[in-house]
């Protein structure tokens, strides 16, 4: 699985290190209203083409294996619940890697273990002495998360009829090194060594150790690999297979899929990959030589005694330029020279902002090296944390709740003095009290009720953190307003322990009688809330940063943002300024964070031709999307194919999409290969051949030779649109900066814009605009892949589904995957072209037809 993907880094004081808890931001919008008469599989969202379980939460793919004519697709899944928890084993069958039937539960959660993730296998020759050579057993090598304790191993379990009932092996667990941060086995034979081979991630370590065995049962460690490349998370649901490159059976290299989660190319999940070699033993990845940044003058290396001419508020950057760590700090690395910015100055508890000089922009990029916390900018959020004037109904001062009444055990006696025993910490709220609901864990619930009181303003603000359960949902962690005994206005957390303003309109109640309650029935992960300062005022309460950001102003507004990776070390980052030459800007580095990760370095800002990269940006992707994680391939598929699939979500946002009454989505399969693509050995991916057979008999929509200048215009055709389609499209570059398609065009301006630009030679996917984006912070916004064009073309494969776009670039070397929540109205395709003319040399649309009817 993984559990700590639910996982979140924390400060400790005089090291940094990673702490697991179950923590993923979310915010606040309640799932898709289900109707009790809707048919499964025809809800507002749901995949007309992908696999979801009838109902509940999945994640990632697991127990991948092709046995007796049947593609075993496994999942993570929770038979309880919507979101994560109780993770046991799903189980789907296929016979073409496109129809799914759902079968039942194959392994469950028990009193003592959780069923993480890992891989199955066929055991022809009986090894395991689970069944017969006549009638070889499934084996199941999965993860067991103990409850007690927190310990991760590795364990068995087996089935003898074609893995529609399983048994645990009595002597689990076959691996144990007493860590809690072992998971995710991915098993195959290997036939040189006649053996089992285990690929194993240490994830919090980012390595992947190889063990072997005879037997399945006795296993010998043999090597370990890592880190390298992206390491700003946890290592998950590693993979390795042997492909030949370019079709060359005497060609072979092995491929190394180490999944991350946070620290992905797209932000927040995502999955790398290593290419190199495999002796039986150890894994070599191919060496990829140093990296040296694009020239460029220096605009401020922070190598004086002081700022110079940039200027600081509060106290978190000290006086100058920090030589490295400061006092209660880890070791920092990274940085160039003797000095960098540092606001870590009184630790993570500081804050404040070091600005440069105005100046004009006159280069194309910005490059800099930043470190720290991954707390990105939030457009809209203001640094002024002091509240509007109004009515104070409850601050939580004093030690007592006054006459405000509690039920149940979640509140206690009196306010929290802020972060309770073995609580994430807690930061933003105001004074010294606060009601939260971790008294005894999430486990406890209750309500907190005010005296009644009248409407007279036209705003309630008030501070919320905590779980995002909303007021509709069965088991609500929510702030209530009640009128006359009925709910009219709620909100809830977002899976984050800090504090930060809601507000409500409530000018249209003027003159009621009103009571707030606060709500914590819930007593899952995220069981509860954080209250705080609940006023009436005339003026709505702006969202206050949290951020740790190094951001570009133009205009006094923020145009350019990056984060860090919570972490110490600093990497490349690089702002486009093309879009600026010749105005006005500014840099700041701001730190308005005041708990875990809460600091942000900043080093060697340099104006350069080119843009740097970061460790990140300068690994080897399978998808540049915000939607493919844990990515694992089939065992002993036909035709010595590799076939992989990922899950389609996020742990950034993925338990608030807005979906019921089930929760994510696996990918389409996707065949796998090694192609020398621009001189470099890159693993490629496409759609499974069999999902062709989807395609209406006729395409809905074709088109050729058509040339759009500067504009955007439907595509002809009574039929040329839809919520499922297939798209194969081929572009010619002529002067346009940006051209390509826009799909689920429609409602209110929504739309999904897939598109190249040709200045960067990218391809992006926009989902800024395509529907339903509001429940987290991180969902809108621009996904990009490298992508040369071949020969002045650009050629694109796209697969559009009822919440998600799947674009396959090039001949599969530049892949996006995004989720996407649009009006089911909108089902508009159009060809577009920006900044010049681009013609669309030959297209062809398909509509779907669905896999479940």
């Amino acid at each position: 699985m993984s559990s700590a993907r639910v996982s979140r880094h924390a400060r400790i004081r005089m090291m940094a290190a990673v702490a697991t808890v179950c923590a993923l931001s979310a915010a606040p919008l309640a799932p898709q209203a289900v109707a009790a008469d809707t048919p499964p599989y025809t809800e507002t969202y749901r995949p007309q083409f992908h696999f979801t379980p009838e109902k509940n939460w999945m994640n990632d793919p697991n127990g991948l294996v092709y046995y007796k004519g049947e593609y075993h697709l496994f999942y993570q899944y929770n038979p309880n619940g919507n979101t994560w928890g109780d993770m046991s084993w799903g189980h789907a069958v296929s016979k073409d890697l496109v129809h799914w039937e759902e079968l039942p539960l194959a392994l469950s959660h028990d009193d003592e273990e959780m069923v993480f993730s890992g891989s199955a296998v066929v055991d022809w020759d009986n090894t395991t002495g689970f069944g017969t050579k006549k009638n070889p057993p499934m084996v199941a090598i999965y993860t067991s998360a103990y409850k007690n304790g927190g310990k991760q191993a590795q364990s068995l379990a087996y089935s003898t009829d074609r893995g529609r009932t399983w048994t645990k092996y009595q002597g689990n667990p076959v691996i144990d090194i007493g860590s809690n941060n072992f998971r995710d086995p991915k098993v195959q034979w290997y036939a040189p060594t006649k053996s089992w081979l285990m690929t194993v991630s240490l994830s919090a370590e980012h390595k992947v150790q190889f063990y072997s065995s005879k037997n399945l049962k006795d296993w010998r460690l043999q090597s370990e690999f890592g880190p390298a490349g992206a390491t700003g998370g946890v290592w998950e649901c590693p993979d390795l297979f042997p492909l030949a490159v370019d079709g060359d059976e005497n060609t072979i290299k092995w491929v190394l899929v180490v999944n991350i989660n946070p620290g992905g190319i797209a932000g927040g999940s995502g999955s790398q990959y290593f290419i190199g070699d495999f002796d039986g033993k150890k894994f070599t990845a191919d060496d990829k030589g140093t990296y040296t940044p694009p020239t460029g003058t220096v605009v401020q290396d922070f190598e004086g005694t002081n700022f110079g001419s940039w200027t600081t508020t509060g106290t978190a950057f000290g006086q100058g330029p920090a030589t490295g760590a400061v006092d209660w700090q880890g070791a920092v690395t990274g940085f160039d020279g003797k000095g960098l910015a540092n606001s870590f100055h009184g630790g993570d508890g500081a804050t404040g902002t070091l600005t440069s000089p105005e100046f004009t922009v006159d280069s194309p990029y910005l490059n800099f090296k930043v470190g720290g916390g991954r707390h990105p900018h939030e457009a809209g959020t203001v640094m002024d944390r002091t509240p509007p004037e109004g009515t104070v109904l409850a601050d939580f001062e004093g030690g007592t709740y006054g006459d405000w009444t509690a039920t149940g055990d979640a509140f206690g006696s009196a306010p929290a003095t802020g972060t309770l025993p073995d609580q994430g910490q807690v930061s933003g709220f105001l004074g010294d009290g606060l009601a939260n609901t971790f008294l005894n864990g999430d486990a406890s619930t209750g309500t907190l009720t005010s005296p009644e009181f009248t409407l007279d303003k036209k705003h309630i603000n008030f501070l919320i953190g905590g779980g995002n359960h909303p007021a509709d949902s069965g088991n609500p962690t929510a702030v209530e307003l009640l009128v006359d005994g009925q709910v009219v206005r709620s909100s809830t957390g977002k899976d984050g322990e800090a504090l930060n303003w809601a507000s409500w309109d409530v000018g249209d109640l003027a003159g009621k009688k009103a009571q707030i309650r606060i709500v914590d029935n819930n007593s899952g992960g995220w069981g509860h809330l954080n209250v705080d300062h609940i006023m009436l005022s005339d003026t709505q309460a702006p969202r206050v940063s949290q951020e740790t950001s190094v951001n570009l102003l133009v205009d006094g507004k923020v145009v350019r943002s990056a984060t860090g990776a919570d972490s110490e070390s600093l990497d490349w980052a690089s702002f486009d300024l093309r879009p600026y030459v010749g105005k006005k800007a500014q840099i700041q580095v701001v730190d308005m964070n005041s708990a875990g990760w809460g600091h942000v370095m900043a080093d060697q800002f340099t104006a350069a031709d080119k843009p740097a990269k970061s460790v990140v940006q300068r690994a080897d992707w399978t998808d540049y999307g915000k939607d493919y994680y844990a990515a694992v391939s089939w065992e002993n598929a036909p035709g010595g194919k590799r076939y992989m699939i990922g899950w389609m979500n996020n742990w950034d946002y993925g338990q608030s999409i807005p979906t019921s009454p089930w929760r994510s989505a696996q990918s389409v399969p996707r065949e796998m290969a090694l192609r020398t693509i621009n001189g470099q050995t890159r693993l490629t991916s496409n759609p499974v051949g069999s999902l062709e057979s989807l395609r209406q008999q006729h395409p809905a929509a074709t088109a050729s030779g058509v040339t759009v200048k500067s504009t955007s215009k439907p595509l002809i055709g009574p039929t040329a649109k839809g919520k499922a389609l297939d798209i194969e499209a081929t572009f010619s570059l002529k002067d346009a900066d940006r051209f390509g398609l826009k799909v689920r065009t429609g409602a209110g301006g929504e739309e999904t814009v897939i598109g190249y630009d040709a200045t960067t030679q990218e391809l992006y996917v926009d989902r800024t605009h395509s529907g339903a984006v509001e429940f987290n912070s991180t969902f809108p916004g621009v996904q990009t892949a490298p992508l040369k064009p071949k020969n002045g073309k650009v050629k694109l494969r796209i697969l559009v589904d009822w919440s998600s776009v799947e674009v396959f670039g090039g001949n599969g070397e530049a892949v996006i995957t995004d989720q996407i929540f649009p009006d089911p109205s909108s089902t508009g395709v159009e060809v577009f072209a920006e900044g010049g003319t681009a013609t669309l040399n030959h297209m062809q649309a398909w509509q779907l037809k669905s896999i479940w009817r």
